[in-house]
């Protein structure tokens, strides 16, 4: 019971374990993410379309339920672009342009999050996530940069940008280049300008949150305010009461569902994927599975909070590890500062000028496009590198929320595609060894007389059998000469459904009518099991996990399998 209460509640143990010298590193790292999150959180959530505090709701309510169930210590909660990108490509539209419906849709949809990542936590779901490759992941965060940035770059020029796809915004863009506010972009490029250098000079500092300060100052204390920059305006003071109301109709309802499980997945995605890189730093392991709860408590409180979808990301999280975050506790000072800072310091950003939040999320994005990565991809798997291709394309054309559904097809396509023509090897002498590998790779390697063994490299399912007998059938024309024994390794198949058993089956006959003997080796339990319940053992013998490939090519060099003259020294070990 007490285990169970541990791993339920996995701050238990780290405070059991905290020492007096962590505070002090928790403590700076919580403040430095504060003072990060500040313009990071209200550039989001304008990103997102919802009033700039938002941003800062999330990170305040979101870390506080996080640190109770969370199993990584760094992992820093609150809104990210590629969320904030998906939401806006929906509650705006719901909203109809009413900021107080877009915070309450936002919000709405947190909560329905909540509820998907309770139920993939209680149905143990973390395992199918896996199946989304690091590849398609590549493609679509560089796509969703893409798209970020359209929305943005108007900003930049102090136009109001328009359009619903990222052609369309930047062919608006293009188009309206001469409405241009010099002022507006010449600040705007400098303060990007200051934003790389200090990122690039003092990596992990709150950089952004200087632009802030200073930017606010010029426009408080110049008249630079007067020559077009739009600024944020007055910040409500206080902490929000938690709480959350229910006004929308069944076809409202049914777009927040969708929305709610592209940002579920998108969350959980972006959180493992950070969560996983720190913990290798750190030498720890993350459990899957209770992030799947602790994402489902941090969304519910940023719902309740008047906030909207919140994840772990990689950029946030890193500012908090290498600000020497040790424990969760981080997360507890960074709630903290910010609601000091909602209490006594909200007028200080009434002169925050939209472009800067533009800026910030234009920084943000860049890191998103991993170009290291796709060219990487092109050199080493043309297949893999076409399909980031295509999700990047797939994202800009039809749009971010789209483009995730284009995503996941392409995942399960992907693995499709190699599970239903799998590479069925023939194995060889590998020449001065006692070893057997693939023929097709190591071409020197030597057949064995009257002996083809074939090892499928895949699972034996319905959907690729036809392909297994085709490919088995092109092997043994290839081998030149009629065998007298086929032995099946099949130690890379995890698994026979039926409809590959009866294949096996239909094989055993088909070799058998041509005066061929088939043995099976290396078959796992439960491949056995399903062997024999189809009556395999009928036809061949009994299938056992004591026979190995050994074993089989030494009977048959003895004659006890067949009785054929002198066939030469065989292999003792197979690989």
């Amino acid at each position: 019971m007490k285990e169970r209460i541990l791993k339920l509640f996995p701050f238990v143990a780290q405070l059991k374990g905290y020492r007096p010298g962590d505070l002090r590193w928790d403590f700076l790292a919580g403040a430095t993410l504060a003072f990060y999150a500040i313009p990071t959180s209200m550039a989001y959530a304008s990103l997102a379309g919802l009033p700039p505090e938002t941003g800062i709701y999330c990170y305040l309510f979101a870390g506080l339920l996080y640190f109770i169930f969370g199993t990584s210590r760094q992992l820093a909660i609150g809104p990210t672009s590629a969320i904030s990108i998906v939401v806006a490509s929906s509650v705006g539209v719901l909203a109809g342009g009413d900021p107080a419906k877009a915070v309450l849709f936002a919000s709405l949809t947190a909560l329905l999050m909540a509820g998907f990542f309770l139920l993939a936590w209680i149905i143990r779901l973390s395992s199918l996530i896996s199946f989304i490759s690091d590849t398609i992941l590549v493609g679509f965060k560089a796509g969703a940069a893409m798209v970020i940035a359209s929305t943005q770059l108007p900003k930049l020029f102090g136009i109001k940008g328009e359009g619903s796809s990222f052609f369309e915004r930047i062919w608006d863009l293009l188009s309206r280049l001469g409405e241009t506010k010099p002022v507006v972009l010449i600040f705007g490029l400098a303060a990007f300008a200051l934003l790389l250098a200090g990122n690039y000079f003092f990596r992990g500092k709150p950089v952004s949150l200087l632009i802030v300060i200073g930017s606010i100052l010029l426009v408080t204390f110049t008249g630079i305010g007067e020559m077009g920059i739009d600024v944020v305006g007055e910040i409500p003071r206080g902490i929000p009461v938690p709480g959350i109301k229910f006004i929308f109709n069944a076809t409202d309802f049914n777009d927040i569902f969708f929305l709610a499980m592209a940002c579920f997945f998108l969350s959980y995605v972006e959180s493992i994927s950070a969560a996983r890189a720190i913990a290798r730093d750190h030498d720890y392991e993350v459990d899957p599975r209770q992030e799947l709860l602790a994402l489902g408590a941090a969304n519910l409180a940023a719902s309740l909070g008047h906030g909207y979808a919140v994840a772990g990301g990689l950029s946030q999280s890193r500012v908090n590890d290498k600000a020497g975050a040790k424990t969760l506790v981080s997360l507890l000072f960074t709630s903290l500062i910010l609601g000091m800072s909602l209490l006594f310091l909200t007028s200080l950003f009434k002169n925050l000028p939209h472009v800067i939040l533009a800026v910030i999320v234009l920084d943000a994005v860049i890191g998103l496009i991993d170009l290291k990565e796709l060219k990487h991809l092109f050199s080493v798997s043309r297949s893999e590198f076409w399909v980031a291709t295509i999700t990047i394309l797939a994202v800009m054309v039809l749009g971010v929320l789209q483009g995730i559904v284009i995503a996941v097809i392409l995942s399960i396509i992907t693995i499709l595609k190699k599970t239903a023509t799998p590479h069925i090897a023939v194995l060889g002498i590998v020449p001065g060894t006692n070893s057997l590998s693939d023929i097709t790779r190591h071409p020197d390697n030597i057949l064995i007389d009257k002996v083809l063994i074939l090892r499928p490299e895949v699972s034996i399912l319905y959907f690729n059998t036809n392909h297994i007998r085709e490919d088995i059938r092109k092997r043994m024309e290839v081998y030149g000469r009629q065998p007298k024994l086929v032995i099946l390794d099949l130690s890379s198949a995890n698994f026979v459904d039926v409809a590959g058993a009866r294949f096996i089956l239909q094989f055993e006959e088909e070799l058998k009518k041509k005066g061929i003997m088939l043995r099976i080796v290396d078959a796992l339990g439960s491949v056995r099991d399903i062997l024999r319940a189809e009556g395999l053992e009928k036809a061949i013998g009994h299938i056992s996990r004591r026979i190995s490939l050994h074993d089989v090519l030494e009977d048959f060099q003895s004659g006890r399998l067949i009785t054929d003259g002198n066939q030469p020294e065989l292999p003792l070990a197979s690989g």
